[in-house]
């Protein structure tokens, strides 16, 4: 975890200013290339406190690249979002991640006329490293690829303005991976859980790798600087599956919203505020105790949410920085 930390903080604070000598330099005005990169650290610090209280540190790397082209009546571009947090308390004095996030995505299309385009979409989720339910530290619940999603789609794209699009596809694919063979018997992320024999215990047959679904999709973005030094970026996916095993499920629909506020403070500070909300039926959550943090043994579909602000150090470069 330390290893995963020090590379995505030599990536912020270095490789994007090395790159972004080589964005400035674009001349060709159908392009569109840029980001950010940022430090963001927390720390509390308690000696002799009567109230009570844990000392802390908390340090999480961000990183956000976009490129894009459009030209004629054909548009292209990419996306790439990283982030990974840790934290260290004062007495187990372990390393515990809190935010772990990879995010990749492109879409090309064809001008349709009146704003529509005629597009192909691909968009990649997963995360760096091992997750727990803290403070169990025994049992892994996640690893790079498990999860692991894949979103594969045709459709068309509506883009009234260069910061907003609508997305609509009645075909695509989506695929769910979990690569680690303990994790895929459990079953946790919508794939066929291991089968072990009724009376022995003994396994039959170990959990499917991947889940393959095939469905519509609806994906909303929006990317503006709303307001002197404050830029807003949010997107929200939805999708839902023709082909759900499980009849009842037909007509559930997997949410998926992400919510950026980037705002800049002087050449080098910025605050940012996230958010996340995740909703998927296929996903097992287990009710944790709430006092205790540990699982109950029930659990189900639950809606997860995820938020955080940080303040920090921010280079921005390419088009991002000349706004």
């Amino acid at each position: 975890m330390k290893k995963i930390l020090f590379f995505l903080c030599v990536l912020t604070c270095c490789g994007f200013s090395a790159f972004s000598q080589d964005v400035v330099a674009l001349e060709d005005t159908s392009w569109r290339i840029g980001g950010f990169g940022s430090l963001q650290f927390s720390q509390v610090a308690f000696d002799h406190w009567a109230a009570g209280g844990e000392s802390s540190f908390s340090l999480t790397a961000l990183g956000s690249g976009f490129a894009s082209y459009l030209k004629d009546k054909n548009f292209w571009s990419s996306y790439a979002i990283l982030s990974y947090g840790a934290y260290q308390g004062q007495y187990d004095k372990k390393i515990r991640k809190n935010v772990d996030m990879i995010d990749l995505g492109t879409k090309a299309g064809h001008d349709l006329g009146k704003k529509f385009y005629l597009t192909g979409l691909l968009n990649f989720k997963s995360q760096f490293a091992e997750g727990y339910n803290y403070p169990d530290l025994d049992n892994v619940v996640s690893k790079f690829m498990a999860p692991g999603y894949l979103l594969v789609s045709l459709g068309i794209d509506y883009r009234p303005v260069p910061y907003f699009s609508l997305y609509l596809s009645p075909a695509a694919g989506k695929f769910t991976f979990v690569t680690d063979e303990a994790l895929a018997d459990l079953g946790t992320y919508g794939n066929d859980p291991a089968v072990y024999d009724t009376l022995t215990g003994f396994l039959i047959s170990h959990g499917k790798k991947v889940r393959s679904e095939f469905g519509a999709l609806l994906v909303g973005t929006f990317q503006k600087e709303v307001a002197k030094n404050v830029n807003l970026a949010t997107k929200l996916t939805l999708f839902t599956n023709y082909t759900d095993k499980e009849k009842e499920n037909l007509g559930n629909i997997d949410v998926n919203w992400d919510l950026l506020f980037n705002m800049k403070i002087n050449t080098w500070l910025s605050a940012t505020v996230y958010a996340s909300l995740i909703y998927d039926h296929d996903i097992f959550i287990a009710d944790l105790d709430s006092e205790t943090g540990l699982p109950t043994g029930t659990g189900g579909p639950r809606t997860q949410f995820k938020e955080g602000l940080g303040i920090g150090l921010t280079y921005n470069f390419g088009d991002e920085a000349r706004k």
